[in-house]
């Protein structure tokens, strides 16, 4: 689950964390009214999407203007026009995709004297088990284009959770940085601070782009974007509030709400399967025979008869679909469960696009008769390869 730019920075407030002071505004009301709590002269104003890039991207409407998402002002009145500007219309970055994202809040923050800006992340390394920092001198960039043309710029600190953090991961990330005295305490301190955070928060990413150095001297993170990790949200209720369903596809909101796990993706055949491992295949060889899947979703292996209907809605909800595969093996899962399932489902959505099933597993042969006796046009498949065959071809000559 991710969240705003604004509910990162409380978290970081939280853990006594330094970054600029800024207020969350959802009209242009309440973003005048930061003036009277900010210091200024100069604010910044910074349209609140879960997505990068937002200096630099654009906005769809003519009436948003030709600035980015992220503008500076001298004034009430700048604020506020820019608030206006902003909220409502759709800005498009390149983590966005070409539909954008509709602003629904704006963060105000206190102007900030930047003398340098540094990259600085943390993530769980699954090569060690460990949580690793990334930090990089070349901050306010794309880290993946700096990966490419420049390397040595990127360190990696990996801490060993049996001994935890020490000051020499923070010294040792501050002299990588190019940090010079008071700096190096305060990078100690700081990378301390984060890694509890990524602990107690149950984070598996949190990235600071940029981390900066004031013409103070100060350190200070300018911008944050947090990751926790879903399967632990059940622990922290305060985060779960920060939830915002609006900058999540409508899709897997409501597949969340039956426990599926359902991503969507670009291509034109719907995927139904019970495990991760075996929706992973089934995505595979529909690759393989020349088609693209149009979703991963994995209904687990409990499924109930209303939860497979539920999928299928979901997955018909996608208007690229031109045709269904279900994939199960029947384990936990038995296949007449899902056989009902899929009947309930095609009898009540009155299904016009092909679908092939292939079952496998617990009372197969009572799943199979479920769908030869429904009077319903499924095609059975003896296996995952003939299963990918038929419904590639189906689809090929629907089109």
């Amino acid at each position: 689950m991710n969240i705003h730019e604004h509910q990162a920075k409380e978290l970081l407030e939280q853990f006594g964390i330094p970054a600029p002071k800024g207020f969350v505004a959802f009209n242009v009301k309440e973003a005048g009214e930061a003036v009277q709590r900010l210091p200024g002269p100069v604010y910044v104003i910074k349209a609140q999407i879960h997505a990068g890039g937002r200096g630099k991207g654009r906005f769809k409407e003519a009436s948003a203007g030709e600035k980015g998402g992220v503008r500076i002002a001298k004034s009430r009145e700048e604020i506020e026009q820019a608030a206006e500007q902003m909220l409502g219309a759709t800005l498009v970055t390149e983590q966005t995709g070409a539909d954008g994202r509709v602003v629904n809040r704006v963060y105000v923050t206190e102007g900030v004297e930047i003398d340098r800006e540094l990259y600085l992340s943390a993530l769980v390394d699954r090569a060690t088990s460990r949580i690793a920092f990334i930090a990089s001198s070349a901050g306010g960039m794309d880290i993946e284009q700096v990966a490419h043309d420049t390397p040595e710029k990127i360190i990696s600190v990996s801490i060993d959770p049996a001994s935890g953090y020490q000051a020499f991961h923070g010294r040792r990330i501050a002299f990588a940085l190019g940090l010079e005295g008071k700096q190096v305490g305060q990078c100690v301190k700081l990378i301390g601070d984060l890694y509890k955070l990524v602990l107690d928060k149950d984070m598996s990413m949190l990235e600071i782009n940029p981390l900066i150095v004031t013409k103070g001297g100060e350190l200070s993170c300018l911008d944050a974007k947090f990751s926790f990790d879903s399967n632990a949200l059940y622990r922290h209720p305060d985060v779960m509030e920060m939830r915002d369903l609006t900058e999540e596809d409508p899709a897997e909101v409501e597949a969340s709400k039956y426990d599926l796990s359902y991503v969507k993706l670009d291509g034109s055949i719907g995927c139904m399967v019970n495990g991760a491992g075996l929706a992973m295949a089934t995505m595979d060889i529909i690759k393989l025979c020349g088609e693209e899947p149009a979703n991963f979703l994995d209904v687990g292996g409990g499924a109930s008869k209303e939860k497979v209907q539920a999928a299928f809605k979901i997955i018909l909800s996608d208007p690229s679909v031109k045709g269904i595969l279900v994939n199960i093996f029947g384990g936990i899962m038995r296949c007449d469960i899902i056989a009902e399932g899929v009947v309930a489902a095609a009898r009540e959505m009155e299904i016009t696009v092909p679908l092939v099933v292939r079952l496998e597993g617990t009372n197969v042969e009572l799943g199979k008769k479920i769908l030869a006796e429904s009077g319903l046009k499924i095609t059975p498949a003896d296996n995952l390869g003939d299963a990918a065959e038929k419904i590639t071809a189906a689809v090929k000559e629907a089109a």
